[in-house]
């Protein structure tokens, strides 16, 4: 007998058994990795809200803010400072000192760089829908190792084979569900968060290019 025959049996058995484990234990690392981009999300905004907030801290008119305001709302009311001081023309000095002041903002470009976080966030989230797939490849697992341990042509056999490991089957389905669930619901609290970031930095990138082209062509003018 082919020795690949006898050891294709015990991978198949193997892999059924440790089916439901192997799930739980990626949806445990899947947990891992939506904690991971939550605490990039939270690390990014404070960042770029601490460099809108040295930005704006020369201009007369600041949006006054509690300590408590979340940073997606600190850094659409710098945002908005800067705004109005490229509106208003007459506002001469606090537009000097915005131009003088954006290396701040050129420095700390690297988070104002969201590819690398959306791709991360995007494979995150479409992950979730293998789960269920796991749990069916698990419950074919049980039932292909039940039909390689019953002997050719004893149907009683193979019949209690998979009666057997019909609980193997059942646990992996079971386990690619309720992960699939767990996450589901882990991202629905954490995507209006990603999503707001992805919003915040588009309109600071914005509003950069829209300062730098905006008063770097008033001070040519003046000068």
């Amino acid at each position: 007998m082919d020795l690949s025959q006898l050891q294709l049996p015990n991978l198949v058995e193997q892999l059924s058994g440790l089916s439901t484990t192997i799930i739980l234990g990626a949806a445990g690392l899947h947990l891992l990795w939506f904690f991971w981009l939550s605490m990039c999300s939270t690390s990014d905004l404070r960042n770029i809200a601490i460099s809108l907030d040295e930005f704006t801290r020369d201009l007369r008119h600041r949006s006054i803010l509690g300590k408590k305001t979340h940073l997606s709302d600190q850094i659409e009311a710098f945002i908005s400072d800067v705004n109005e001081v490229l509106t208003d023309q007459t506002r001469t000095e606090e537009r000097k000192s915005c131009l003088l002041r954006m290396k701040i903002l050129d420095e700390r470009r690297k988070y104002l760089d969201s590819s690398a976080f959306d791709t991360a966030y995007n494979i995150c989230r479409t992950m979730i829908e293998a789960y269920p797939l796991a749990g069916v490849l698990g419950t074919i697992l049980a039932i292909g190792a039940a039909l390689q341990a019953g002997p050719a042509g004893e149907g009683a056999t193979t019949v209690a084979a998979i009666v057997t490991r019909f609980g193997d089957a059942i646990w992996s389905t079971f386990a690619g569900l309720i992960s699939a669930i767990v996450l589901m619901f882990v991202n629905s609290m954490v995507e209006t968060r990603f999503e707001r970031l992805s919003s915040n930095r588009g309109h600071v990138r914005d509003m950069v290019a829209r300062a730098k082209r905006e008063l770097s062509m008033t001070l040519e003018t003046e000068s």
